[in-house]
């Protein structure tokens, strides 16, 4: 395994491809600024104990577990493709649109005869998650042929292939290319993931934990929006009735004993109707504002 050098710079593989808007704007959040030009693989980033490198997300893994970089911002799914042995530090639950796993599913044309995975003995997958791919039809005693795709792999069926297995988030490009999913092989989300031997030097364990607080705050504070507000005191009760379940706000008298602070985070897309049940509830003076990070 090749050495990781530089104790006091931590080498980071950053996802190029669908993966690295979402990865860019959740560190940026975080307080790490990456920025790059259009044809160039190396970031520059205001950390200068952090060294970056944009490259494919099915690569990070296998050079994080070589030390190549000392962590690696990838799929789950790539990491088990891959067998690469590394640290899991975190999930970080995003994936290239959402806060949703990506699904690799085992689809087929609409109009296919083939109703479950059983129906593809003797036939022919095109993925790009080969390794998975056959070790789940060996698992179910299905003799397939699985064949390596280099893209474009919804438009192969039925022309050149039976069926496929494909990642997808949202559905909209299965249903656009006319293909029925039979099964779900995997979910997956993004993952920090660390070279053993970085993870166990003291130095780059705690930035790499002190780069995931910031960065977990990041992604905690997605959809989230805070809520102040000036409350009556006799009309404290009726502004936490309205409120949504389990959410407490925070409360403090002002000057005028007659009234509180009120301040409260919640989900931003329910703010539209929350606030003129707020408003109905006695509340005055509503400021919503935005969130960068949310650390428990």
């Amino acid at each position: 395994m090749a050495a990781v050098d530089t104790p006091n710079r931590l080498k980071i593989g950053l996802p190029k491809g669908s993966l690295q808007e979402a990865t860019f704007r959740y560190l940026k959040r975080a307080g790490f600024t990456f920025s790059v030009s259009a044809r160039s693989y190396f970031p520059s980033t205001d950390d200068e104990e952090i060294q970056g490198l944009l490259i494919r997300a099915q690569e990070i893994a296998s050079y994080v577990a070589d030390g190549i970089f000392d962590i690696g911002l990838t799929g789950k799914d790539w990491t088990l493709e891959t067998g690469a042995d590394v640290v899991e530090v975190a999930d970080l639950r995003y994936a290239r649109q959402t806060l949703h796993p990506i699904r690799w599913v085992l689809a087929v044309p609409d109009d296919s005869p083939v109703q479950t995975p059983a129906d593809l003995e003797g036939k022919r997958v095109a993925t790009e998650l080969v390794n998975l791919t056959r070790k789940y039809l060996a698992e179910r005693n299905i003799s397939a042929d699985v064949e390596f795709s280099w893209g474009a792999t919804e438009v192969k069926t039925p022309l050149l292939v039976d069926a496929i297995v494909e990642a997808t988030e949202t559905g909209s490009s299965l249903r656009a290319n006319k293909l029925r999913v039979i099964d779900t092989m995997l979910t997956s989300t993004t993952r920090l993931i660390a070279n053993k031997a970085s993870w166990a030097d003291p130095w780059k364990r705690q930035k790499i934990e002190h780069l995931l607080a910031l960065l977990q705050g990041a992604i905690n504070a997605e959809g989230q929006v805070g809520l102040k507000m000036n409350v009556p005191q006799a009309r404290i009760d009726d502004l936490i009735a309205v409120l949504p379940a389990m959410k407490i706000p925070t409360l403090a008298p002002l000057y005028n004993s007659q009234w509180a602070a009120a301040e409260i985070i919640v989900a931003e897309n329910i703010v539209r109707d929350l606030i003129p049940n707020l408003k109905s509830a006695g509340a005055q003076d509503i400021i919503e504002y935005p969130l960068n990070k949310v650390i428990p």
